[in-house]
C-alpha cells in the first residue's frame, strides 16, 4: 500500500501520530531509568564544637639576633689559640693571642722618650714659674710632652690588640685561624653567633596588617626537630609596608634554654590573632562553594539535602559554621562531589559515624585561613 492513495491530510496525520507515539516511548524510558538509579554511597558526620583559631602563617630560616665577625685589630704571628668552634664565650674573653714582640719594644721606646721629656718637662715648669724661660719655649716642651704620651698610649693600645677578644656573648660558630698563621690587621679570627635571642624575620602581605600586633603567641614548627611546636613571640611589628614587595616586616624572638635550635634550620610560622571558642565545625571537606554560595548536604531519611551556610574561620582541616547547621544533623563528608540536591543516598558508615573529635589537636595550630568576612 503506497501513501498515494491517502490524501494530504491523511498522510500528515499518520505522520502526526507516529512522532506522538515515539516521544511516549523516549518519556517513559527517562522515567524509568530515573526510578531504577542505585542510590549514591555517602560518609557523614555529625559536627563539632571546639576552640578554633584564626592564624597566619608563613615560611622563614631562623636566624641569630647578634652576630659578629672578629677580625685582627693589628697583624702577627698566632701564638696561642684559646677556644675553639662551639665554645661559649663572653664579651671581652681573650680568643687567641698573636706575637707582640716588636710592639713591646716600639712600648718600651716610647716610655723610656716619654719618661725623659716629662723630667725636661717638670724642669721647665720651675724656669717658667721664675720667668727664667720664655713662654714659647716652654709651651713647646709642653705640646712634645703631650704629643709622646700620645704616642706611648697608641703603642699601649696596639699591644693589648695582640690579644684577640670577644665582641659579643655567644658562641664560638667558625674558627679561620691555625696556630702559626701570620694574619693582618682586619682579616678575620673568629665569628661568634649569640643564640639568645633567636629570630625570625617575617614578611606579611600588607592586608594582614591589621591582624598582626606585637605580643602575638606564635607556633613554629621545625622539620629537624621532633615535638611539638616552639611557642614564640611576635615582639616588633616593622611601622612601613614595602611600596615594592607589598609586604610589612614583624620580628619573632625565641628563646630556647636548650640550645636545640640553630641559626639556619627552616621553620613553618603560624601567628595565632584570634580565637573563637566553643564554636560549631565541619570537615573543610564538606564546604561545596559555587557562584559566591556556601553550602553543604545533609541526610534526611536517604535522601541528601542541601543547606546553605556561612563560616568563619578554618583551621586544621576544619572550618566553623555561623549559620545554617546544627549540632544534631549528619553532613555528607565523603561522596558530596557532583551530589545533587534531593538525590537518594546510602549512608556506608552509618554505624560509625559519629561527631569529629577535637581533642587530638594541637595547643598551637598551623593553617593559612583567615576568617570569611
Amino acid at each position: 500500500m503506497t501513501l498515494n492513495r491517502f490524501g494530504p491530510a491523511a498522510v500528515a496525520l499518520i505522520f502526526l501520530l507516529s512522532g506522538c507515539q515515539q516521544g511516549e516511548g523516549v518519556a517513559g524510558n527517562d522515567e524509568e531509568e530515573k526510578e531504577e538509579a542505585p542510590p549514591i554511597p555517602v560518609e557523614t558526620s555529625k559536627p563539632s564544637r571546639g576552640d578554633i583559631y584564626a592564624v597566619y602563617t608563613g615560611t622563614a630560616p631562623i636566624e641569630a639576633f647578634a652576630e659578629a665577625n672578629v677580625v685582627g685589630k693589628v697583624g702577627g704571628e698566632v701564638r696561642e689559640i684559646l677556644v675553639e668552634e662551639g665554645d661559649a664565650v663572653t664579651k671581652g674573653q681573650i680568643l687567641a693571642r698573636l706575637d707582640g714582640d716588636r710592639l713591646r719594644l716600639e712600648l718600651s721606646q716610647s716610655e723610656a722618650q716619654l719618661r725623659k721629656l716629662q723630667r725636661d718637662y717638670e724642669r721647665n715648669v720651675d724656669l717658667s714659674e721664675k720667668g727664667l724661660i720664655s713662654a714659647g719655649d716652654f709651651d713647646k716642651i709642653k705640646f712634645e710632652t703631650e704629643a709622646l704620651q700620645a704616642t706611648f698610649n697608641l703603642a699601649k693600645l696596639e699591644l693589648d690588640y695582640t690579644q684577640i677578644r670577644a665582641p659579643i656573648d655567644g658562641v664560638i660558630s667558625e674558627r679561620f685561624i691555625k696556630l702559626g698563621n701570620t694574619i693582618s690587621a682586619s682579616d678575620p679570627v673568629f665569628r661568634i653567633t649569640s643564640f639568645e635571642p633567636l629570630v625570625v624575620y617575617l614578611h606579611v602581605p600588607e592586608r594582614e596588617y591589621r591582624n598582626i600586633g606585637a605580643g602575638q603567641t606564635v607556633g613554629i614548627d621545625i622539620d629537624a626537630l621532633q615535638g611539638p611546636p616552639i611557642v614564640a613571640t611576635v615582639t616588633r611589628v616593622s611601622p612601613i609596608v614595602d611600596p615594592e614587595t607589598g609586604t610589612f616586616k614583624i620580628t619573632i624572638e625565641i628563646y630556647d634554654e636548650q640550645r636545640r635550635i640553630k641559626p639556619g634550620m627552616f621553620g613553618r610560622i603560624s601567628v595565632i590573632y584570634d580565637q573563637h571558642a566553643n564554636v560549631l565545625q565541619v570537615p573543610r571537606s564538606a564546604i561545596i562553594e559555587e557562584v559566591g554560595q556556601t553550602s553543604v548536604f545533609v541526610v534526611e531519611n536517604d535522601i541528601a539535602i542541601r543547606r546553605f551556610v556561612e563560616t568563619g574561620f578554618s583551621d586544621e582541616g576544619l572550618i566553623e559554621i555561623t549559620s545554617g547547621l546544627t549540632d544534631d544533623e549528619f553532613v555528607v563528608i565523603v561522596g558530596q562531589i557532583g551530589l545533587k540536591p534531593d538525590a537518594k543516598v546510602t549512608v556506608i558508615n552509618a554505624d560509625d559515624s559519629t561527631e569529629l573529635n577535637l581533642a587530638e589537636k594541637s595547643d598551637i595550630q598551623v593553617s593559612d585561613n583567615a576568617p570569611t568576612d
